[in-house]
């Protein structure tokens, strides 16, 4: 399985990126998929997954992100808006299939990665 993650940078504080994620799963929807990041120091945390139960989102970015599938591409989508400095972190596209997780927003229980890309939010 391979992820190949697209649309990181540097924005200014309130601003907006959207990263995306592409796939060489067979069909996204055998799968629960994330968006997990880690800042310098600090743990992997899991920002937003999409599974069969439905979308998940970490406290620090409800209502900011949103995280979107077009499965005919095999994409994962982040959406991110209103950007604040301690979002600043690198970010990983993660799956894990269906069933074999109790938490798709615990970086333990997933099974496939991505490379990272790097989101820097700073004026």
């Amino acid at each position: 399985v391979q992820f190949v993650e697209s649309g990181g940078g540097l924005v200014q504080p309130g601003g907006s990126l959207r990263l995306s994620c592409t796939s060489s799963l067979f069909t996204l929807d055998d799968y629960a998929v994330a968006w997990f990041r880690q800042a310098p120091g600090k743990e992997r945390e899991g920002v937003s997954c999409i599974s069969t139960s439905g979308i998940e989102y970490s406290d620090s970015v409800k209502g900011r992100f949103t995280i979107s599938t077009d499965d005919a591409q095999k994409t994962l989508f982040l959406q991110m808006s209103r950007l604040k400095p301690e979002d600043t972190a690198v970010y990983y596209c993660s799956a894990v299939p269906e069933g074999d997780y109790n938490d798709c927003l615990q970086p333990d229980y997933m099974d496939y990665w991505g490379q990272g890309i790097q989101v820097t939010v700073s004026s």
